[in-house]
């Protein structure tokens, strides 16, 4: 089991360093800690929570989701979907926040959104795209 330092694991899930000390403490990451009480994300946390199949390697090309140039990608679970005419209103919760997306009643069903689906909010500009995560 590899075990990353907070500033790494953060830097992976892109989040801040305060962002993963407060998940620990609110018991939304488990963490293992080390003889001298340092935490460590252990890589399926990083994974579970980044949605990152496979944590890239310094040598490795990134593909999906690492792929995309925005780096404002906020993994989250859909808490409600309203359907209106050819929309779909998609509220992601992201750990106490929610973030509002309008987006086509025909793409809402294609990604299977749903109250209970994880999900990537990308945010570019004054836009939110939705990926099914």
């Amino acid at each position: 089991m590899e075990l990353y330092r907070l500033r790494a694991a953060a830097d992976l899930m892109q989040v801040s360093y305060p962002t993963i000390k407060q998940w620990i403490y609110q018991g939304k990451i488990r963490s293992v800690k080390t003889p001298g009480g340092h935490h460590r994300i252990p890589q399926s946390e990083v994974v579970r929570l980044s949605g990152k199949e496979r944590i890239a390697s310094k040598h490795h090309k990134p593909s999906g989701l690492d792929a995309i140039s925005g780096r404002n990608k906020l993994l989250g679970t859909v808490s409600a979907v309203q359907y209106e005419g050819l929309l779909a209103q998609v509220h992601i919760d992201l750990g106490g926040q929610t973030i509002t997306s309008i987006i086509t009643r025909d793409a809402c069903r294609e990604l299977g959104l749903k109250k209970g689906a994880r999900a990537f909010a990308l945010i570019k500009a004054t836009e939110v795209m939705v990926i099914r995560g």
